[in-house]
């Protein structure tokens, strides 16, 4: 497993990510908006090449009660066409989760995904957010995970500090579901 700044990569690494993404998102731009300080997690086969790839993208999120949380989401999740099938995936989504959870600087771990792939994250640790929308794009446009012809469910992961204990995650947890979260992560990453 490796994680770098999307910045940091080298170069060979950076191009198997870029045509990984082209290759399952064609049309879209690579890459991720510096100002939510991507990470790239790699997970390399026995060759050193990307087997599977994701970013994990950070956001203060600020909730109607006043209340803001440092929020971290999954974006980009990838597995190289001809390893599909062996586990890649669902480990480099688990150590995602297990660097999220260990991240002091991050309250809670939360993105949407195809309502197909539910049980993939579900194995890796994360949990839907019964009622939970997410709001991406931007204030003056907005994209929705309830938007009509997407079908989208939020999952998320609460961490528990050492000094909060259980109690922590689970007022994290209950305030963001069932709620419309402005994530607004901006015009790159509509939504992560």
């Amino acid at each position: 497993m490796r994680t770098e700044t999307y910045e940091a990569l080298p170069s060979g690494l950076a191009e198997q990510v870029a045509a990984l993404e082209a290759q399952a998102w064609p049309g879209s731009s690579p890459g991720h908006d510096p100002a939510l300080a991507p990470r790239a997690v790699l997970l390399l086969d026995a060759g050193g090449r990307v087997a599977a790839s994701l970013a994990l993208l950070h956001k203060p999120v600020r909730l109607a009660d006043g209340r803001t949380y440092r929020a971290a989401g999954l974006s980009g999740v990838v597995t190289r066409a001809d390893v599909r099938g062996r586990g890649y995936g669902g480990r480099l989504v688990a150590a995602a989760r297990a660097l999220l959870a260990a991240d002091p600087g991050v309250d809670l771990a939360l993105f949407s995904c195809d309502r197909e792939l539910v049980p993939f994250y579900e194995a890796a640790g994360f949990e839907v957010l019964p009622g939970t929308v997410l709001v991406g794009g931007t204030p003056a446009d907005p994209l929705a995970t309830d938007a009509p012809g997407l079908d989208k469910t939020v999952l998320g992961a609460f961490p528990t500090g050492a000094a909060d204990g259980e109690g922590r995650a689970d007022r994290v947890r209950a305030a963001f579901t069932g709620i419309r979260v402005p994530l607004y992560p901006g015009t790159i990453d509509r939504l992560w």
